[in-house]
């Protein structure tokens, strides 16, 4: 089945974007709430538009990890934000690219005439990741809640055994595929091996993550996209904390294998950080943006979703940016910039081989070669290896930095695409405003 967006009946545009800085978890939950964030980069957001809270006609977030606290956080987040309790507000999820599967459903709304403006984006708190209790215990707690007297609640005390105490990380068993029974980490090591990427050249890629990072900091690239945060305590948050400016080959490779003891080559260092944060925009139909008078950042042309095998999910990009520029009848070198997100260096080195491997094109995707994508027009500001990569917002992101990067730099085309948890890829071509394909 052809997965892809059916084509709008109305235009739909991104008019203005926000995101928080991204907090690197630290082993304990961090100063704010899945919630909060989305709070933050929204509040910022809806403060500088001509429209008030309540002319939007709907909230669609991204989250992959909610709290209990906060089911539909996409509802939460809205009545918070000062929308109207008339206005729809709901929550998707698709694994890393929840985000892009938001701003898709944004548009789809749009096009189709149901709504004119459209709130969405996503917003994770992964150091907010809960830890469970295994299933001997969960039975256990069970049993106790039924057992009546002492005799009865002694019994099942003498039966407890320390190990029933073990907690599941949940984190972890999120970034496990439950099909092939593989981590994250683990799938860009077999990509690794398949395409012969050494460590060394993983490396190399995670370092210039950051020293393309560092570069668009000193340029104060981000000054229109992040909003600072206040923590309970004060602490004021205003930039991403990922990024180690001193970071260099030596540091790297130093750093022992994550995923495959002692051999394998998937470090922490070059793999995407775990991270809290959001990113919300703004949707708009040309209705909208007349009656209030918006600035257009990006037009959203066209997105495609494409799936296959669990172990090479990190080839995702591929699949789904290939029949995406073939139906806009594009190819490599009609592309600006691409901004694939950066999980693992070995999964965005894995997708560069794949794209203009003929055997791969052909043989698997069942389509013509093209020419490589450009180093220069890779993520040319940085990624999620020194970024982040919240998951529940990193498909926002990308779209956010996209949009706003073409229009600083006077570009035209770009794609944004993301590898998904459980084999699959989503990609977003957005056309810069003013501009022609």
């Amino acid at each position: 089945m052809n997965q892809h967006t059916r084509p709008n009946t109305r235009p739909v545009y991104l008019v203005d974007g926000c995101r928080t800085p991204f907090l690197k978890a630290r082993g304990v939950p961090g100063p704010f709430t899945a919630a909060d964030l989305a709070v933050g980069a929204g509040r910022a957001l809806l403060l500088r538009q001509p429209f008030p809270p309540e002319a939007i006609d709907e909230v669609i977030l991204g989250c992959v990890v909610p709290s209990p606290e906060e089911m539909n956080i996409g509802r939460i987040a809205a009545l918070r934000l000062g929308c109207s309790e008339r206005t729809p507000a709901w929550t998707v999820q698709r694994n890393c690219a929840s985000g892009l599967q938001a701003l898709e459903s944004a548009a789809q709304s749009i096009g189709s005439g149901r709504a004119d403006l459209v709130l969405a984006g996503g917003t994770e708190a992964m150091s907010h990741a809960p830890v469970l209790f295994g299933r001997a215990f969960v039975d256990w707690l069970g049993n106790w809640s039924r057992a009546r007297g002492l005799t009865a609640r002694g019994r099942l005390l003498a039966q407890l055994r320390p190990h029933d105490l073990a907690p599941v990380i949940g984190l972890l068993k999120g970034l496990t595929d439950p099909i092939v029974g593989l981590s994250m980490g683990q799938t860009a090591e077999h990509l690794a091996w398949r395409f012969g990427i050494d460590r060394q050249a993983m490396d190399r890629f995670a370092l210039r993550s950051h020293q393309r990072l560092g570069t668009a900091i000193s340029d104060h690239v981000f000054s229109a996209e992040i909003t600072p945060l206040i923590a309970p305590d004060g602490t004021a948050y205003t930039q991403d904390e990922g990024y180690r400016a001193d970071s260099d080959l030596a540091q790297l490779d130093a750093l022992r294998p994550v995923f495959d003891r002692p051999t394998g080559t998937v470090t922490a260092g070059n793999s995407a950080q775990v991270t809290d944060g959001a990113a919300l925009l703004l949707l708009a139909s040309e209705e909208a943006v007349e009656r209030w008078d918006l600035t257009v950042l990006a037009q959203f042309v066209d997105v495609q979703w494409a799936a296959l095998d669990p172990t090479e999910m990190g080839l995702g990009p591929v699949h789904a940016m290939a029949p995406l520029l073939r139906r806009q009848r594009l190819t490599t070198t009609d592309i600006d910039v691409f901004e694939i997100n950066e999980a693992f260096a070995a999964q965005v080195l894995a997708c560069q081989e794949a794209w203009s491997d003929r055997h791969y094109r052909e043989e698997v995707l069942g389509d013509a070669p093209d020419q490589p994508i450009p180093d220069d027009a890779l993520n040319p500001e940085g990624g999620a290896i020194a970024i982040g990569h919240p998951v529940g917002a990193s498909g926002a992101r990308l779209a956010l930095h996209l949009a706003l990067s073409m229009k600083r730099r006077g570009l035209t085309l770009g794609v944004a695409s993301l590898c998904i948890g459980g084999g699959q890829g989503g990609a977003l071509l957005l056309r810069a405003e003013g501009g022609t394909p």
